[in-house]
């Protein structure tokens, strides 16, 4: 039994959950002095350090699953993995929307996923093949009657042989990761995934709804013809790239963005089928407007499509930023406004902070190899205001008239 069954096993009792549940928020604060109460109310030793531990876990979790995370158990590697209930909340609408009633979460992990399947009255049979985390995924989805966890390997698995009957849908979270005595290592092949994408086009070609998530990195030439292919990103992060096939994928799309803010959610979605590229976006300088894509756009290969969405230019043809004279809101990109466009030269950018007075610098790049920490520390900011500068490149990028430039923009972010 590894370690982190060890740790686990002493909560599966009804001594185990009542004392978890007691503690609250914890995170490591005072742990001796906790350690030392817990163990004076009389709680074994390997039950007291499997509390504190999954409390911690508990904690950290709401960031990802709010409330529901007090009711939860988690293993470390299972909530690092885990999808966030709000995006997996659309998954499952997904399904729901295309009238899929039972759905086979193939890799369901701790449970996310189904979690958000069952929430919507779908009939959940999740498939583990790690006993550790087949048995957490079954405390996490014991409040849903029509949820049910199976320990076992997808790849052998019988669909048509489920507890539940036969599933008319499947969610596939592949394992990325390989695991040796060297420390665990991220797949960046779709083949080399567990189980592989191909296991996934199979399902597909049988008729069925299929939803396949894969990391944000997958190049856009590992990706089957036929399916829908959508990055998301949270609050700014890129987290997901799900592969739709079937009744799950909408008809005419064929790259999408989906963009999770603070205040609701926006999607900017293409049809076309070739590679994407920001060739044919327009080309010109540096305006007053500068917008920097959400890294979803980016991945999706949309930069070209915000560009005209937005009457905006790239100011390199292979660099994500672009620019404009005129300010359009857009959900698909943050905007400053450009205040001053300096040479990239560390003796007019000293010279640019010293008689500002910044003492507060943060830096941006894209498209050069400048380190922003090194950078900072050689412009040596000191003073009682703060600036924004981003470091990049402009122009053809090919030597011609308007020949390529390595240049600072001072820029004010833009709410």
């Amino acid at each position: 039994m590894h370690d982190e069954a060890t740790e686990i096993a002493p909560l599966l009792t009804r001594e185990g959950m009542a004392l978890l549940d007691s503690l609250g928020a914890y995170d490591g604060t005072g742990a001796l002095e906790e350690v030392s109460r817990l163990r004076a109310a009389g709680h074994p030793p390997e039950l007291v350090s499997a509390a504190l531990t999954q409390a911690r876990l508990r904690t950290r979790a709401r960031e990802k699953f709010g409330d529901f995370a007090g009711r939860m158990l988690f293993t470390r590697a299972g909530l690092e993995q885990a999808t966030r209930l709000r995006v997996a909340a659309l998954h499952a609408r997904r399904f729901a929307d295309a009238g899929v009633r039972h759905v086979a979460d193939l890799g369901c992990g701790i449970g996310a996923d189904a979690l958000a399947l069952a929430a919507l009255d779908r009939r959940v049979t999740a498939v583990e093949r790690d006993e550790t985390t087949a048995a957490v995924a079954t405390v996490n989805l014991t409040p849903f009657p029509e949820a049910a966890v199976l320990h076992a390997d997808a790849e052998d698995l019988d669909l048509a042989a489920l507890p539940g009957g036969p599933p008319d849908g499947v969610w596939l979270d592949p394992a990325r990761r390989t695991t040796s005595s060297s420390g665990t290592r991220r797949l960046f092949d779709p083949e080399a995934f567990s189980p592989p994408l191909s296991f996934a086009e199979a399902l597909a070609a049988r008729g069925l709804p299929v939803g396949v998530k894969l990391g944000p990195g997958v190049p856009h030439e590992a990706l089957p013809p036929g399916c829908e292919a959508q990055w998301v990103s949270d609050r700014g992060d890129v987290v997901e790239l799900v592969l739709w096939f079937g009744a799950v994928a909408r008809p005419g799309v064929r790259r999408a963005a989906l963009v999770l803010g603070a205040h609701g959610s926006a999607e900017l979605t293409s049809p076309r089928d070739a590679a994407p590229a920001h060739e044919d976006a327009p080309l010109g300088p540096v305006g007053t407007w500068l917008y920097e894509p959400d890294g979803a756009v980016i991945r999706a290969g949309l930069v070209a499509d915000l560009a005209r969405r937005t009457g905006a230019r790239l100011v390199h043809p292979r660099i994500a930023y672009l620019s404009a004279d005129e300010h359009v809101p857009t959900p698909f990109a943050r905007a400053y406004r450009v205040r001053e466009v300096l040479p990239h030269n560390v003796k007019v950018l000293r010279r640019w902070v010293r008689e500002h007075g910044i003492g507060i610098l943060e830096i941006k790049k894209r498209g050069t190899d400048v380190t922003p920490e090194e950078l900072r520390r050689r412009l040596a900011p000191k003073g009682p205001h703060r600036a924004t500068l981003v470091v990049t490149r402009t122009g053809t990028g090919e030597g011609g008239r308007d020949g390529e430039q390595r240049v600072v923009l001072v820029v004010e972010t833009v709410d």
